[in-house]
C-alpha cells in the first residue's frame, strides 16, 4: 500500500505529521465522497481513452485497479491523515497497485479542484433525491392521516390561543403544502447542482484535448459549467441546498413542536408510540417525546452548517480556494441531520394515535365560534360587520354569548335590541354549534369535510406527479452509471 503521497514528493520536502498533517487534512469530510471520486476516474480515464490520450493497454491496467476499488471499496490506508485528500490518497494507492506507468496517467488533464467539486456535486445530488424521496413520504402519510380525520373536530389557535374550530386533516393539510414547497425548492435545487465541472482543471481547464460534454454525460450530469473558473471556485450550489434544506427543516421543526405540545398531559391530543419516546432516570412515570424534540434540536444543527458554509464563501475572490475545503463538513453535517429527521418522521406520524374525542372537547372552548356568530347577526339583522363584530367582543368580555348578554351588549353598542329584531336563543346556539361553523367553511382549501375532501384530491395528484419526477429522474442516474460501468467492465476484458 502507498507510503508516500505523490501530490506532494516533487515540490514540497518534508515529511508532515501530527497536528499539520491533521490540520490540512480533509479526510473526515472525505468519507462521503470515496465512491463517487472512484466514478470520477473511471470516466475521465474513459474520456482520456476515448481521445487516445491513454493507451487501450494502459487504460485497462488501470481501469482493472479503479473497478476493484470500485467492487471491494477503497482501503483504510487511503485514508490516512499524511495524505491532503482522498484524491491524493485514491491516487497513491492506484500507483502502488499499478505502478506509475499507468497509475500516473490518470490525473492528466484535470485538477484536484475540478475533480472535488464534481464528487461533491455527485454525492450531494444523491443525498438530494433521497432527501426527495423522505419528503414524498411525509406527505403521503399526513395525506393518509388527514384522509381518515376529516370529521376530527378540533381547535385552531393563532397566538397560541383558540381561535376558530377546524379539523385535524386541515391542520395536517397546512403542512402538507408546507412540505410540497420545500420539495419543490430542492427539486429546483438539483437541476443546479446536477452540473458538471469536470474540464475545469484548476481553474483555466487544460492544453490536452479534453472532451468535457463526454464526462458529463457518462457519469449522469444534465450539462457543463461553462466559465471553468465559475466551475472550480463556487459552491453557491452547495448554499442553495443547505438553504432549502434549513427551510425543510424549520417546517419538521414546527410540525414536532405541536406533537410535542399536544402529547402533554394538558392538551392530550396524541399520543406518541413509545417507539419514539423515553422516559425518565428517576421519575418513572414520565413519557417523553424525546424523538420529536431532537428533531426541534436538528433544525439548529441545519441552520448552523447553513450560516457556517456561507460565512466561510463569502470573501472568497475567484478561483479556487482552500477555504473551500471547510466549507464541506458543514454541508455534510446539514445534509445527515435532516435525512436522519425526515425518514424517522414518516414513522413517528404513521404511530401517532390521535384522540378525537378530546379534541372535540376543547373545540369549543374559548368562544372559538364567535366569529360565526357575528356572521349571523349580520346575515339576519343586516347590521354592519364592525357592529356585529362589537356586540359579540362585548358580550365575550361579559362572560357570556347566550341572547341575553347580547340583549346587553347590543343596547350598549346599537342602542338596540337584538332579541326585539327578531333574534332567537335557538338561532344563537345553531351560529355557535362546531360542527355548523366548520361546515360553512366551504371555500377551497377550508376546513370543511366538503372542502378537505377536494383538497385532498387535489394534493394527491400534484403528489403522484413530484412522485413521477422523483423516479425518472432517479431512473435516469441509476442507466447513466451502469451504462458507465458496464463500459469500464467491457475495456478490462
Amino acid at each position: 500500500m502507498p507510503n508516500d503521497d505523490v501530490v506532494r514528493r516533487g515540490r514540497l520536502a518534508g515529511d508532515r505529521k501530527g497536528e499539520m498533517a491533521h490540520f490540512l487534512s480533509s479526510m473526515r469530510a472525505d468519507r462521503c465522497i470515496a465512491d463517487a471520486d472512484i466514478l470520477v476516474d473511471i470516466a475521465h480515464l474513459t474520456m482520456l481513452c476515448k481521445q487516445q490520450l491513454v493507451t487501450p493497454a494502459n487504460t485497462r491496467v488501470l481501469m482493472g485497479a479503479l473497478l476493484e476499488l470500485y467492487d471491494n471499496g477503497v482501503p483504510e490506508s487511503a485514508f490516512d491523515d499524511h495524505f491532503e485528500d482522498i484524491h491524493a490518497g485514491i491516487e497513491s494507492t492506484l500507483i502502488a497497485m499499478v505502478g506509475e506507468e499507468a497509475g500516473g496517467r490518470l490525473h492528466m488533464g484535470r485538477s484536484r479542484n475540478d475533480e472535488v467539486a464534481a464528487c461533491i456535486r455527485i454525492r450531494l445530488r444523491e443525498d438530494l433525491q433521497k432527501q426527495l424521496s423522505a419528503l414524498l413520504g411525509i406527505r403521503s402519510m399526513l395525506l393518509n392521516v388527514a384522509e381518515a380525520h376529516t370529521e376530527t373536530y378540533m381547535p385552531g389557535f393563532t397566538h397560541l390561543q383558540h381561535a376558530q374550530p377546524t379539523t385535524l386533516a386541515h391542520h395536517l393539510l397546512a403542512y402538507e403544502q408546507a412540505f410540497s414547497r420545500d420539495f419543490d425548492r430542492l427539486n429546483e435545487a438539483f437541476a443546479r447542482v446536477n452540473m458538471s465541472p469536470l474540464g475545469a482543471a484548476a481553474f483555466a481547464s487544460t492544453s490536452y484535448p479534453v472532451n468535457r460534454e463526454l464526462t458529463a454525460k457518462l457519469l449522469g450530469f444534465d450539462g457543463i459549467i461553462e466559465n471553468t473558473m465559475d466551475a472550480v471556485g463556487s459552491r453557491d450550489f452547495a448554499l442553495e441546498a443547505l438553504n432549502d434544506i434549513s427551510l425543510m427543516m424549520i417546517t419538521v421543526s414546527r410540525l414536532c413542536e405541536e406533537l410535542i405540545i399536544w402529547s402533554s398531559q394538558f392538551v392530550g391530543f396524541v399520543t406518541l408510540d413509545d417507539t419514539f419516546c423515553s422516559t425518565s432516570s428517576i421519575m418513572p412515570q414520565k413519557k417523553n417525546p424525546d424523538t420529536a424534540e431532537i428533531m426541534r434540536a436538528k433544525s439548529g444543527v441545519v441552520l448552523g452548517a447553513c450560516v457556517g458554509a456561507a460565512v466561510t464563501m463569502k470573501a472568497l475572490p475567484m478561483s479556487y480556494n482552500r477555504d473551500l475545503q471547510e466549507l464541506t463538513p458543514h454541508l455534510w453535517r446539514g445534509v445527515r441531520a435532516a435525512k436522519q429527521s425526515t425518514r424517522l418522521l414518516i414513522d413517528m406520524l404513521g404511530t401517532a394515535t390521535f384522540h378525537v374525542d378530546r379534541m372535540r372537547e376543547e373545540a369549543n372552548r374559548g368562544f372559538s365560534t364567535a366569529t360565526d356568530l357575528a356572521d349571523m347577526i349580520v346575515r339576519r339583522l343586516d347590521l354592519p360587520f364592525r357592529t356585529a363584530h362589537s356586540i359579540v367582543g362585548r358580550a365575550v368580555q361579559k362572560g357570556s354569548l347566550d341572547i341575553r348578554t347580547l340583549d346587553e351588549a347590543s343596547i350598549e353598542i346599537a342602542q338596540k335590541s337584538l332579541s326585539k329584531a327578531g333574534l332567537t336563543q335557538e338561532q344563537v346556539d345553531e351560529a355557535l354549534g362546531v360542527v355548523q361553523s366548520v361546515s360553512l367553511r366551504r371555500a377551497p382549501g377550508a376546513p370543511s369535510p366538503f372542502a378537505v375532501k377536494v383538497a385532498l384530491a387535489g394534493r394527491k395528484e400534484v403528489l403522484k406527479g413530484d412522485t413521477g419526477v422523483y423516479e425518472a429522474r432517479q431512473a435516469r442516474l441509476s442507466a447513466s452509471i451502469a451504462a458507465l460501468l458496464a463500459d469500464a467492465r467491457k475495456m478490462v476484458a
